[in-house]
């Protein structure tokens, strides 16, 4: 598994708590150079420099990106590229649920902008890095949520109506989606692209869940604990056994079929199109 990570470069989103913040820390462990991304600077930067105390590793990095802003990722992709020439491992990792409809600076709804379509557009934007540097990996970690979820183009943004659960199942069927069109279009480049569903974890999200809030709360005591939780996505951005895999999605660090509609190419391709021009890409 080291010698993988072992001089690599990293970038996790979401990782100043939490399944992102153990992620960035055992990469940082086994070697790698590790781009932390968070939206708060403040927490950023005491989760950062708890991984340098803890582990020595002074490559360890933060940089502030607000994943409800196309604009504020555009420039998370410009800094890293101007500090760095290469990237290995990238782990999709930040994401919410909100317990109300809440529309973002880009107009658009706040669950599926930030789960899925800033994703998708950071991706998008490191790709040609990641290829230099293969092999690489790209690690999206979504939920078992994706089963529930149903892409529904007509309405996208919920404007016809706003459920939490809805919105938040939705946005990880996209990324299951888009990791299945990204494998294909990857084809012969170096650059793997998997999905993982991390389990059930004692994290801050659903905080800003509303009703849910306090149900999840109550629900925590019963979750896994963020370092069990990091887990699979370890598992999948750094394992040896997994060179060459592609297109698939992990659970318990075991390969795991995805919901049907996830294997919907028409699916995936309309929501490939319709992202590159949601997020300035076309």
């Amino acid at each position: 598994m080291a010698a993988f990570v072992e001089g690599s470069v990293s970038l996790v989103t979401g990782s100043n708590s939490g399944i992102g913040f153990i992620v960035a820390k055992e990469m940082a462990r086994m070697g790698s150079s590790v781009t932390m991304v968070c939206r708060d600077e403040a927490n950023g930067t005491i989760a950062r420099d708890e991984i340098i105390k803890a582990l020595g590793n002074q490559k360890t990095e933060l940089m502030i990106a607000d994943l409800a802003s196309l604009e504020s990722v555009r420039k998370l992709a410009e800094n890293f590229k101007q500090k760095h020439d290469k990237l290995n491992v990238l782990v999709n990792n930040a994401g919410l649920i909100m317990g109300k409809r809440v529309i973002t600076v880009d107009g658009l709804e706040t669950t599926f902008e930030v789960n899925y379509l800033s994703h998708f557009l950071l991706t998008n934007l490191l790709l040609d890095t990641m290829k230099t540097s293969a092999p690489s990996r790209i690690v999206n970690v979504t939920s078992d949520a994706h089963y529930n979820g149903r892409m529904d183009f007509d309405d996208l943004q919920e404007e016809k109506g706003y459920s939490a659960m809805k919105s938040y199942s939705q946005s990880k069927l996209a990324q299951v989606l888009f990791t299945h069109e990204l494998s294909e279009k990857l084809k012969g480049s170096g650059v793997t692209v998997n999905c993982v569903h991390p389990g059930v974890v004692r994290t801050h999200w659903g905080d800003e869940a509303g009703a849910l809030a306090l149900g999840i709360k109550l629900a925590r005591p019963f979750m896994l604990s963020p370092e069990k939780g990091a887990q699979t996505p370890l598992y999948v951005a750094t394992s040896p056994d997994l060179d060459g895999v592609t297109g698939k999605f992990f659970a318990q660090k075991k390969e795991k079929e995805s919901s049907k509609e996830s294997y919907s190419g028409d699916e995936a391709k309309r929501l490939w199109d319709l992202s590159l021009k949601l997020s300035g890409l076309q």
